[in-house]
């Protein structure tokens, strides 16, 4: 077994995307890794990529949206970690990481409903909605909900 503390946090970008209306984009995770997960949009910074290109790039890939329709209204002032439970450590992201380290970002969605496809060339979401931001921390996974709280508060009075 791989002892965690001995691993790094994979760098990450999150993204909450907010409508008109103040309400966020959730997915809901198509791999059952993580049961019935819903989480917003997030995912690794590559070798090379800022973390402004990282979330453009995640966000086409999971959302279908282009940079075009949105604006980034606010980057969150700190990274944000969460660490894997010990059954995910070792068999997630090649072994390589015990968790995340996430650089947040609040965008504001410009598009219309119609803008989003989840149906991407790698899709990770097997439905999506808008929820109010309040809904967040109960949908998504346990080991994620620290973090999502905190994205809330920092966010939240900008939605």
């Amino acid at each position: 077994m791989t002892d965690k503390a001995d691993l790094p946090y994979r760098p990450c970008v999150g993204i909450m995307l907010a409508n008109r209306q103040g309400h966020v984009f959730v997915g809901r995770r198509i791999q059952p890794k993580e049961g019935d997960a819903w989480q917003m949009p997030q995912g690794g910074i590559d070798r090379g990529e800022t973390a402004e290109q990282a979330l453009m790039r995640e966000l086409a890939e999971e959302t279908g949206v282009a940079a075009n329709l949105v604006d980034i209204i606010a980057r969150s002032a700190r990274e944000h970690l969460y660490d894997l439970p010990e059954p995910l450590i070792g068999k997630l992201w090649g072994g390589k990481y015990r968790g995340q380290a996430q650089r947040w970002f609040l965008l504001r969605f410009k598009g219309e409903d119609g803008d989003i496809n989840i149906e991407t060339h790698h899709p990770e979401f097997a439905d999506w909605r808008w929820v109010q931001a309040e809904e967040l921390v109960d949908l998504i996974v346990p080991f994620k909900r620290p973090v999502y709280r905190e994205v809330v508060q920092e966010f939240g009075h900008l939605l």
